[in-house]
């Protein structure tokens, strides 16, 4: 296994998430600071836009309109010419909090939730959905029964999904129809046999990203490091840094910088954490493909 170790680039966040390469430049969800920012190559940040209830997974409409996950009121949101409206309500379809999400070309959103409320005092798990939003604001089921769905990515074909299972420490594959449906249903990388639990030590899957040679970079913040697997579950890199990781994305003119975003506490309540929040960088050989 190959071993790399990533630099700050920028510090002063609380617990960015979701990042994204857009029109050249890294967006992402500083989700306790409540702000969708953005990144240039010279390190300057941008505040786009507030999100009272939680920012989290970004994408875009083919016209350009940002896409948002409002968090704790299960909505996904639309910026506009006057700001954020209601692009679809998930309440009623999501199982728990909304968090991570991919658009496709064709601007569906596919979002993910939690399934169960990680904040309860004994947590009552169970397994969650996708909920599939068309370009229109129209809603249904994609897939059910997965264990805390968080980051997704597209092939470049547009033909397969992949999302992480967090707390089944996997990675699951789906097709995708013309019509944006999901089925064919496998594992493509499995990290260990443990079953459904939130256990230390173990792999957790968060945020992912795709390369042009068909590997995922995932970020593991319990084992803090981001790893890049092929699919079967071999492990050809190890990323380590300054704070558990919880995503990662490829960018840069070549997409070949994997940028990594870390956190000291992902609990509002900890405001020691606050301002420890940190993007950092670390090249590798392989650019990125497909979406987000």
């Amino acid at each position: 296994m190959i071993e790399l170790r990533a630099t700050t680039l920028v510090d002063g966040l609380w617990f960015p998430e979701g990042p994204r390469w857009h029109e050249d430049r890294l967006w992402f969800s500083d989700v306790l600071a409540q702000w969708v920012m953005a990144m240039d190559a010279s390190g300057m940040i941008e505040r786009i836009v507030e999100v009272p209830n939680i920012p989290s997974g970004l994408g875009w409409l083919p016209d350009g309109q940002l896409l948002v996950v409002s968090t704790t009121d299960r909505r996904l949101l639309r910026l506009g010419a006057d700001g954020l409206v209601e692009h679809a309500n998930l309440w009623s379809l999501a199982s728990e909090r909304c968090n991570d999400m991919v658009v496709d070309v064709l601007g569906r959103a596919y979002v993910g939730n939690w399934g169960y409320d990680l904040e309860a005092s004994p947590p009552r798990p169970r397994t969650a959905e996708i909920v599939l939003v068309l370009p229109d604001g129209a809603t249904r089921v994609a897939a059910t029964d997965l264990v805390f769905p968080n980051g997704t990515v597209i092939t470049p074909d547009g033909r397969t999904l992949i999302v992480a299972e967090s707390f089944a420490a996997r990675l699951t594959a789906f097709d995708v129809a013309s019509d944006g449906s999901l089925s064919g249903r496998r594992v493509w990388a499995q990290f260990d046999a443990l079953g459904f639990a939130p256990r230390p030590g173990r792999v957790v899957p968060d945020g992912i990203c795709l390369d042009a040679d068909g590997a995922i970079w995932v970020a593991s913040p319990e084992t803090a490091e981001v790893l890049r697997a092929k699919e079967g579950g071999e492990v050809t890199h190890r990323v380590t840094g300054s704070n558990p990781p919880y995503a990662c994305a490829l960018g840069g003119s070549d997409r070949r910088t994997l940028f990594i975003l870390t956190a000291a506490s992902t609990r509002a309540s900890d405001a020691w954490a606050r301002g420890q929040g940190r993007i950092e960088a670390v090249r590798v050989e392989v650019p990125g493909a497909g979406l987000p």
